[in-house]
């Protein structure tokens, strides 16, 4: 199986072939790994990027078309979108925009701060997001809690609000825009 052809190996792996996985992972494990770390900069999570590459061939229905490419731009294709997806949810997760939705202002424990001056941050940091979130519709703050809260992605939001991508994508940056401006920027060096 090792001087097979990388698309014939694909054709195996559709077929559910554990070996023709195998032969293609030592061929290219070491590849999507420094692709994933450079864009990454962080071993563990470089090293998920390969699992998770390499289950996608498992399980994708797409194919690799020899005639379009190599296999190698290919796989690099599919490696930079998992790259991109994860980057982007490390965003998600790390936002420092939205740090609270409205209903778990008062859920922020001040008790356990311990001087009145982080008291006040604290307290200074629930009104400004209140006063912000004022600036918003209804359907802007709707938008923002699907998506930021509870998960939701743009294509699911769309298919959900029954409205184009496009739209969806406009109505987020536009109200992440309102926000912006509504919200003070963070000072260098805190």
């Amino acid at each position: 199986m090792h001087n097979l052809a990388d698309h014939e190996l694909m054709l195996l792996i559709k077929a559910k072939q554990h070996k023709a996985l195998s032969v293609l992972y030592d061929r290219y494990a070491a590849l999507v790994y420094s692709f994933a770390l450079k864009a990454l900069k962080e071993e563990q999570s470089a090293r998920d990027i390969v699992q998770s590459v390499f289950m996608r061939l498992w399980t994708t229905e797409s194919d690799y078309n020899p005639d379009k490419g190599r296999f190698t731009s290919w796989l690099l294709t599919v490696t930079r979108n998992m790259t991109t997806d994860w980057l982007r949810k490390q965003r998600r997760i790390n936002a420092q925009l939205l740090p609270y939705a409205p209903e778990e202002l008062e859920r922020i424990p001040d008790a356990a701060v311990a001087s009145p001056e982080e008291s006040a941050e604290r307290q200074s940091l629930k009104e400004q997001i209140r006063g912000a979130y004022r600036h918003l519709s209804s359907q802007q703050i709707m938008l923002l809690e699907h998506f930021y809260w509870q998960g939701y992605s743009l294509s699911e939001l769309a298919a959900a609000y029954n409205q184009p991508l496009g739209t969806v994508k406009n109505r987020l940056h536009q109200t992440l825009k309102i926000l912006r401006r509504h919200l003070p920027a963070e000072e260098e060096g805190m």
